[in-house]
């Protein structure tokens, strides 16, 4: 495969009630800005949205309107894997024979009430056996999390130690939800309980947003030299092991073998952490540390800025929030700017590789993508 990331761009993630129009419109006009190329030098679409039934916009065929927007007729597509739709749509991209493909996700999450966005979310998880005692996406997490706390010795402080790096990074992050507010350990300990060992600060944070980005065949400055999409079983209690997310470490080892490198290869890294505990069991899944071994790295401080595999600069989906289908997306912005030298404060030094890891439903459809920093 020799595919290029060209322009990316998104809008700040947030609160703000502004059509999916006009998030798609702010998300693409920075993406080529960024890029060398315009509206007319795109060969393709990949769209990814929930078209959500409680959206008040009520829109279905999403990528007509986005050929409103961009003034082509050429293929479009829409792509739907809920929280993992954005990497399934990058996927999905670096499989078209085009030369420029546009990937772009749109979400309004912050649409409806919240029980109501809890009701559709929960389509992503199985809905005949869990949900029926209850088990929706927090619940269904926090048992993950028990089960690696008994076989592991993972504690809540290693968890709540993931939250309040991810809100570090975000509150430096002008496009994260948590931008310019530090959240201190205190407040984290503190928090209320959503579901043990989880209290709020363990969980994401849902917002309305956009995200784009350009692959070509054209030689740019970043190279696309690994993609994988893997999937396992719906509902956690169905696996062998709850602590084993099978998608992650099938995609990972499928990208990195496609890719030539090692997980010691990677300088900077943006993971699914839908949950605290989802992020500790990445790191282990992705070969970054041995099972059981994830609480150490943090403990070690291996993940943050200046550690060995600095993770979720963007704030991730805990700080920078989570709008479903565009998460997936954001991460590759993220490591766009990270591999460009374009983080601010947020910087890696000198990264060379960078990965993002999507995940839709606990576990359920799983993209890892690797990228690298070329000569353009």
């Amino acid at each position: 495969m020799k595919r290029y990331l060209n322009g990316v761009g998104m809008t700040p993630f947030g609160e703000a009630h502004k059509s999916t129009e006009e998030m798609c419109i702010e998300a693409l006009q920075q993406t080529f800005i960024d890029s060398d190329l315009t509206p007319r030098e795109i060969d393709a679409v990949v769209v990814s949205n929930v078209s959500s039934k409680m959206n008040s916009e009520k829109q279905r065929l999403y990528p007509p309107i986005i050929a409103s927007i961009l003034q082509r007729k050429i293929p479009m597509i829409r792509v739907p894997a809920v929280c993992g739709g954005g990497g399934a749509a990058l996927w999905t991209a670096l499989r078209l024979h085009f030369n420029n493909v546009l990937v772009v996700a749109v979400d309004r999450v912050l649409d409806s009430p919240t029980p109501l966005i809890t009701h559709e979310i929960m389509t992503a998880g199985e809905n005949k056996w869990e949900q029926e005692e209850g088990l929706i996406f927090p619940a269904q997490n926090a048992l993950v999390a028990q089960a690696h706390m008994e076989a592991y010795g993972t504690t809540a402080e290693d968890l709540h130690a993931v939250s309040f790096k991810n809100h570090h990074f975000g509150s430096l992050n002008p496009k994260a939800r948590f931008y310019g507010k530090k959240i201190t350990m205190e407040q984290i300990r503190n928090a209320p309980v959503v579901a043990t060992p989880f209290n709020l600060f363990d969980c994401s944070i849902s917002v309305n947003g956009a995200a784009a980005a350009i692959v070509s065949n054209d030689r740019t400055d970043i190279k696309i030299i690994g993609s994988a999409l893997a999937s396992d079983y719906l509902p956690p209690f169905e696996r062998d092991d709850m602590t084993r997310w099978e998608g992650t470490v099938k995609a990972g080892k499928e990208a990195f073998a496609e890719a030539g490198i090692t997980p010691e290869d990677v300088d900077v890294a943006e993971l699914h952490d839908a949950f605290t505990i989802v992020e500790l069991i990445a790191y282990e899944d992705l070969g970054f540390c041995k099972k059981g071994f994830s609480k150490d790295m943090v403990r070690d401080h291996e993940t943050d800025l200046d550690g060995r595999i600095p993770a979720n600069t963007s704030g991730g989906l805990k700080a920078r929030g989570h709008p479903i289908s565009p998460t997936g997306v954001a991460q590759v912005v993220e490591i766009a700017d990270q591999l460009r030298g374009r983080s601010g404060q947020r910087q890696v030094s000198d990264p060379h590789v960078g990965l993002s890891h999507n995940i839709g439903g606990a576990g359920g459809t799983t993209t890892v993508h690797l990228f690298r920093k070329v000569a353009g």
